[in-house]
């Protein structure tokens, strides 16, 4: 469970003659990782492509364009079906031509109303103008501009201009018509004498029409093509409904056969031989030992070389004697083809390391890949983990630790069942979507949701309103308390305190999985480095909780008045504090765990123990922190709609079962202002409860969520967590749109 799935290292040895359909075997299974050649083998190189790969390739590529431009999704596929090459190549050159034609008339289309809008919005000022396009040019002593602009500013600045005669200006809604008369030998009056004006020139269009016939007529013109564009793309989805199911068939198809075709790049191959190597789930050796043997025969050499242990760094190693039998080794080897031996094939021989085999040399000297194995509910939280870094093959999986104390961190923080019903609601949303994501996010949304209810029932919290206060007593609701009443106040420092005892036991965690993690370093080593922490971090805090001294402790830790003592907690034992020889027991630990953390880690270990002892544990108060400031922003919302009222010295929301007359006024809420009518300041009321409330439940995903992330990533993995592992992506294809050849 907190280990990965424990893979071998298997080699494929034979000649060249059966290479291809031991591919085809191997990609049938989707099981194997492969190892890539690094070329250290004399003799060997990495394998050329299958024939017919880089037709695939180009194939592949023309229907994947085809696919985009039909706009094809998964749920165009229909149903599965066979698809040959054959198939393929019949249908897809007759589809290709549909389509590109279809799109190159779209493209058409598309083009020609790109230019008629241009024009549409070239001629529409000159229609607000009111003039004659062809009587705003052609002059032999008149200079003509059209734009936009101030027209007291052209005017003002046309007056100034002494190479201008006479001028005169006509106006539209948006648009300025000014014609000019040079004086004698003047050009260009116009343009200078605007030089200093803000004045956007138009091009007047060449037509000698009416601007609002021209317009008309462009318009007609846009809605042909409209329609043009609309009847194409009616073709283009009725084409897209009749081949969309082909096109996705031969995409799997093809991108099967690229894959096979491409397989021997990873492989290495001499002139008559190859070797492939690469990692499998090590309790299905058998499977692939037998289906590899009924598929091709004895005319393999088929070896598990390694069974990977969990080491440092995650590189295999023999864990134990792999014995197989070496018969097929010697059996349907002809002289003329050479059949590779464990060792060296074809005469070549290692020039690089090679891990040690039972009974053979592994020529790839790779790192398993990890497939993580946890149970079934928590595997949504590997992504929390996974989002760091992947686990290295030799560390143990964090996901489960994840799962334990992540959702129920966010429950306790939140803790109240109508927050917590709609964060069930929003997990359950997302569990929609396809992305694999998506789904595990809904999934950590949904069982902190439920988390929040359970906290939610304890605290007796239903949106911030006690489900007491509205004569819903249930048994066990409202044992615990978020600390916000008055009477309650004790509780604050009660959850400062288990903030703190949650904090430790995670830190001691962490380091424990540290030890593990490092037990290949040797025993002493590991220990000195990881449980020199623990015995630290729990010996001061023994002594912290402890009796002695506790006139110098705060109240709250130690003493008749301590969090874990106090008569309004009846859940909890009397817990006055730790007797005092336990706390001198812890110093001496405390001691001693230091010495333990020079001797493991130096200097700079020690200079680490204020951080990693006390700034990481404090560091968990955020959790109470987090719990109050969500808390308390519920209840701002419930005073403004319900009010604050105070019975006998007990405070309480104005709701709807309560007599206020009775009461004194505190804050007098939305649905108590008398001056307003109820009808009226109703519908604000539950506009304020319900977008409040909102905000509210967002917060808490950004501050619990973010918080507990922070805690689970910073506090807790730094103190064994690593990372770096390799996903394991078997060589094969997950069909979705086809069926076995």
């Amino acid at each position: 469970m907190l280990r990965p799935e424990q893979m071998s290292k298997v080699s494929v040895a034979g000649s060249r003659s059966v290479m291809e359909p031991v591919i085809e075997t191997v990609h049938g299974m989707n099981l194997v990782h492969l190892s890539d050649y690094d070329g250290s083998w004399e003799g060997f190189d990495n394998g050329d492509p299958i024939e017919g790969s880089e037709q695939a390739s180009e194939k592949l590529v023309t229907v994947r364009a085809l696919e985009s431009i039909l706009d094809i999704e998964n749920d165009d596929a229909g149903p599965s079906r066979i698809v040959t090459r054959e198939e393929i190549d019949d249908e897809l050159p007759g589809i290709r031509e549909d389509v590109n034609a279809l799109d190159d008339r779209r493209d058409e289309i598309r083009d020609e109303l790109r230019t008629v809008d241009e024009r549409i919005g070239s001629i529409e000022p000159f229609v607000d103008l009111g003039i004659e396009l062809d009587l705003l040019g052609g002059y032999d002593s008149l200079e003509v501009r059209i734009g936009q602009g101030n027209v007291d500013e052209i005017e003002a600045a046309l007056d100034d201009e002494e190479s201008v005669d006479a001028y005169e200006t006509f106006t539209g809604d948006d648009v300025v018509a000014v014609f000019a008369h040079p004086a004698d030998g003047a050009e260009h009056v116009i343009d200078d004498a605007l030089v200093g004006v803000e004045f956007s020139t138009y091009e007047v269009p060449e037509s000698d029409r009416a601007p609002e016939e021209f317009l008309a007529e462009l318009r007609e013109q846009k809605r042909e093509l409209q329609a043009q564009r609309d009847q194409i793309q009616t073709e283009i989805d009725e084409l897209r409904e009749e081949v969309g199911g082909f096109l996705l068939a031969a995409e799997e198809k093809l991108s099967i056969d690229v894959q096979r075709s491409e397989a021997p790049l990873q492989f290495a191959t001499s002139k008559r031989a190859f070797i492939a190597e690469g990692w499998i789930p090590t309790d299905r050796y058998d499977e692939f030992e037998s289906e590899l043997r009924d598929a091709v025969g004895d005319s393999l050499e088929i070896e598990e070389l390694v069974v990977a242990e969990y080491d440092d760094h995650g590189h295999a190693t023999h864990a134990e004697e792999v014995d197989h039998d070496d018969e097929e080794s010697a059996t349907a080897q002809p002289d003329e083809e050479e059949a590779p031996p464990k060792a060296a094939t074809d005469g070549g021989h290692s020039t690089g390391s090679a891990a040690a085999a039972g009974g053979g040399v592994a020529m790839m000297n790779d790192a398993p890949p990890v497939v993580q194995d946890n149970p079934d509910i928590t595997e949504p939280f590997e992504m929390l983990v996974n989002t760091v870094s992947r686990p290295s093959y030799s560390e143990l999986d964090p996901t489960v630790l994840v799962f334990l104390t992540f959702p129920f961190a966010f429950g306790f923080m939140i803790g109240d069942i109508g927050y917590g019903i709609l964060y069930g609601v929003m997990g359950y949303a997302l569990l929609r979507y396809d992305s694999m994501a998506m789904q595990a996010m809904g999934a950590i949304a949904i069982w902190s949701g439920v988390f929040t209810v359970l906290f939610g029932y304890l605290y007796d919290d239903v949106f911030g309103v006690h489900m007491s206060d509205v004569g819903i007593n249930l048994p066990l609701a409202g044992i615990i308390s978020k600390g916000l009443d008055e009477a309650y106040v004790a509780y604050v420092d009660l959850w400062l305190v288990v903030a703190v005892l949650f904090g430790i036991a995670m830190l001691s965690a962490g380091w424990i999985i540290g030890f593990v993690n490092d037990l290949n370093h040797g025993v002493k080593e590991a220990a000195l480095e990881n449980l020199s922490w623990v015995v630290a971090l729990n010996g001061f805090f023994a002594w912290v909780f402890s009796m002695h001294l506790a006139d110098a402790k705060p109240d709250f830790l130690v003493g008749e008045n301590a969090a874990l003592v106090d008569p309004g907690l009846p859940i909890l034992p009397a817990i006055t504090g730790l007797p005092e020889i336990v706390g001198l027991a812890g110093l001496g630990l405390f001691v001693v765990g230091l010495v333990g953390i020079g001797l493991g880690e130096g200097l700079l270990g020690l200079v680490e123990v204020f951080a990693n002892l006390f700034g990481h544990t404090l560091s968990f108060l955020r959790i109470p922190a987090v719990l109050l400031a969500k808390g308390g922003m519920a209840f701002a919302v419930n005073v403004l709609v319900f009010g604050q009222y105070i019975d006998d010295g007990t405070e309480m929301f104005g709701l709807p079962t309560e007599d206020l007359s009775t009461m004194e006024t505190g804050f007098v809420g939305l649905l108590h202002i008398d001056a307003v009518p109820f009808l009226l300041v109703l519908p604000i009321a539950i506009l304020v409860f319900a977008v409040g409330h909102f905000f509210v439940l967002l917060l808490g995903i950004t501050s619990a969520g973010i918080q507990m992330v922070r805690l689970e990533y910073v506090e807790f993995f730094q103190k064994f967590y690593e990372g770096g592992g390799e996903r394991y992506e078997p060589f094969g294809y997950d069909r979705n749109h086809t069926t076995q050849d």
